[in-house]
């Protein structure tokens, strides 16, 4: 009687060790694919680009020996690279900023109750669905100096042409446009759905207590996309500081104009290891500069918003603290 009994509970145990060795195993077998195709074509090329920055690597000759911090020192100290630089924050702020502001407004525009909804959600993602060169292109016979659309409608008001190619801040303004004609959509509607998992409730009991439509979405509808805010100015910055497409292709040369009005770090990198000099090594310890650079400017950009949403949400506790009087 006691053998019967123990078999079918050395049996149960097994199964219940089994299944809990299942259930602690299947999450990291799930991600696992990720993580290998990642190590794969990810952490290995950043590595391996970490190595080459610290060797004379040319495209050409290869591995022609140590360089140590050489590369580096030749990046930082080169013109060229403050020009991208200056170049790269300048569309950054110009691009990111209005492009971050427009699309919350829009989104709550498009969570308003409109005729035909769909139609103009789906409408502000057609930009990004076009690709940037053809984007490039348009807007460079846009923005061009003498016969551009944009100089001929000046013209008409008097207003002398604007070399868009020619001076620094226009050209700027110019690739700012494009990318927010492309990014705008993409993060509208990353807004929109956020503002439609806001509980209806908040908002109809903010309305019912007299608050106006735009006092609404001040107090109750803004603070809570904020969560949503910091994963968009992350991400912005990151592409921001990346830019690569649009100026690249704002001009037939791709050069970033003839005094490097426009050019970015990325395409100096890209001038760097395709172009004559063909330096490979130079061209990866751009590639780690500008990677501690987006880096350092995503955690600035995340302290800054969680400081700013924390200093939301700790004002109400400061006014409910024990011992302090409320006036009535």
């Amino acid at each position: 009687m006691s053998r019967s009994a123990a078999g079918p509970r050395s049996s149960l145990t097994t199964r219940q060790r089994l299944s809990k060795l299942d259930v602690a195993t299947a999450p990291y077998v799930y991600i696992a694919p990720f993580f290998l195709l990642f190590a794969v074509i990810g952490l290995f090329p950043m590595l391996f680009t970490a190595y080459v920055s610290t060797r004379q690597y040319g495209l050409l000759t290869g591995d022609a020996g140590p360089a140590g911090f050489d590369n580096y020192a030749f990046i930082l100290t080169n013109e060229r690279f403050l020009i991208g630089l200056r170049n790269t924050f300048s569309i950054f702020l110009l691009s990111s900023v209005p492009q971050v502001i427009a699309a919350i407004f829009i989104a709550a525009v498009l969570n308003a109750n409109l005729r035909a909804r769909t139609f103009w959600r789906m409408g502000v993602l057609l930009p990004y669905v076009v690709a940037p060169v053809a984007v490039s292109l348009i807007f460079g016979r846009l923005f061009a100096d003498q016969s551009g659309v944009i100089n001929t409608l000046l013209g008409g008001m008097g207003i002398p042409p604007i070399g868009w190619h020619a001076d620094v801040l226009p050209s700027h303004l110019a690739i700012a446009t494009m990318v927010n004609f492309r990014w705008t959509g993409y993060n509208t509607l990353i807004f929109l759905a956020a503002m439609q998992a806001i509980p209806r409730d908040v908002i109809e009991a903010a309305i019912v207590d007299g608050a106006s439509r735009w006092r609404t979405f001040w107090n109750v509808t803004l603070p809570m996309l904020r969560p949503t805010v910091m994963f968009v100015v992350i991400t912005s910055t990151i592409g921001g500081l990346q830019i690569f497409d649009e100026p690249r292709m704002y001009d037939s040369s791709g050069l970033g104009g003839n005094d490097r009005q426009w050019m970015t770090i990325a395409m100096y990198m890209y001038e760097l290891g395709w172009g004559p000099q063909r330096n490979l090594g130079r061209a990866s310890a751009v590639a780690w500069i500008l990677f501690a650079i987006v880096v350092l400017f995503a955690l600035l950009n995340f302290w800054l918003t969680s400081r700013i949403a924390n200093s939301g949400t700790d004002a109400p506790r400061r006014r409910g603290r024990p011992g302090r009087k409320v006036a009535p």
